[in-house]
């Protein structure tokens, strides 16, 4: 029996790296592509996960785009331009797509793909929560049929976009709320462990001699790393959306907390903060906080699968 993986995305540049990492893997099958707003606005993200599709010669793989507003309020912001740049991808030279979506109701198409399944799903929202949220309303009957869901997005301590807010959060609260108190019972991989991996410049160098993906990932991990030196004085990156998906691919590789968590979602000075208790002095558990991985080892497996997938593309 397989691993099914259903990738919820907002591309992004981490998030390319997070699906090539899910390609990457043989015994996890990727059945389906969601779309959301968050990092660009929908048009591009769903274009990107198009695109990269393409170049990674995986058109088998169906794309559904979903949301570009919040759940619940006017879009705050649609990520910011420095980071990815202005398609998301930091302009990027890859293929046009073959294809088109299959369906513009990403909830709508993850609930189908979770009931059809043969094999138990892991949902991996690697964006905002917005598609969820709706999946959560309009599908309730495929909740209790999701094995597992990992999400990007949240921290415990210290945030990004705030000093108490992470991105994907904050960029839609209320989407989050909803979805925390669903039932779904979400690994949160968030800034607190996603922020204690750097991932150093020379990890990349590989890339150098890795043809047409190298070019491509060498373009847009330059571009991260660019940033980020610029914003923290270090040639590195955090690898925050590989680090959700190497979680769910590989169950057990962070060490987990039971806990309960909820989203702020009126205050002044903490609008997107999760919440995260995890002395569960009410006896209630809505959800595990990852807290620590072993950076070496999330390295090795993170560069060996994608030298073997660079391996297959032209």
């Amino acid at each position: 029996m397989g691993r099914a993986i259903l990738i919820d995305t907002d591309p992004g540049i981490d998030d390319a790296v997070a699906i090539a990492l899910a390609l990457a893997v043989p015994d996890v099958e990727v059945i389906g592509i969601t779309t959301v707003g968050g990092n660009s606005g929908l048009q591009y993200t769903t274009r990107n996960a198009l695109r990269l599709l393409e170049f990674f010669g995986r058109t088998d793989v169906p794309v559904a785009s979903g949301y570009d507003e919040p759940y619940a309020r006017p879009k705050m912001e649609t990520g910011y331009e420095p980071v990815h740049g202005h398609d998301g991808l930091a302009g990027v030279n890859l293929p046009e797509p073959t294809t088109k979506v299959v369906s513009t109701d990403a909830p709508a198409f993850l609930a189908e793909k979770i009931r059809i399944s043969p094999d138990p799903v892991t949902l991996v929202a690697i964006g905002p929560l917005t598609n969820i949220a709706h999946l959560v309303d309009q599908h309730p009957d495929v909740i209790p049929m999701i094995d597992r869901f990992v999400i990007m997005g949240g921290a415990a301590r210290t945030g990004n976009v705030t000093p108490v807010a992470e991105f994907n959060i904050w960029h839609d609260p209320e989407a989050a709320k909803r979805v925390f108190a669903s039932g779904l019972k979400p690994v949160m991989v968030g800034l607190d462990v996603t922020h204690s991996v750097k991932t150093y410049e020379n990890l990349w160098e590989w890339l150098s001699g890795a043809g047409r993906f190298g070019e491509v990932f060498g373009h847009i991990l330059g571009s991260y790393t660019d940033f980020y030196s610029s914003f923290y004085g270090e040639r590195m990156t955090h690898q925050h959306d590989a680090l959700a998906m190497a979680e769910a691919i590989w169950p057990g590789i962070m060490t987990l907390e039971d806990a309960f968590i909820d989203v702020e979602c009126q205050g002044e000075l903490t609008l997107g903060m999760t919440v995260t208790d995890t002395r569960l002095r009410q006896g209630v558990v809505n959800g595990q906080v990852a807290w620590t991985i072993d950076g070496d080892v999330f390295h090795e497996r993170l560069m060996s699968a994608l030298s073997n997938l660079a391996a297959t593309i032209n």
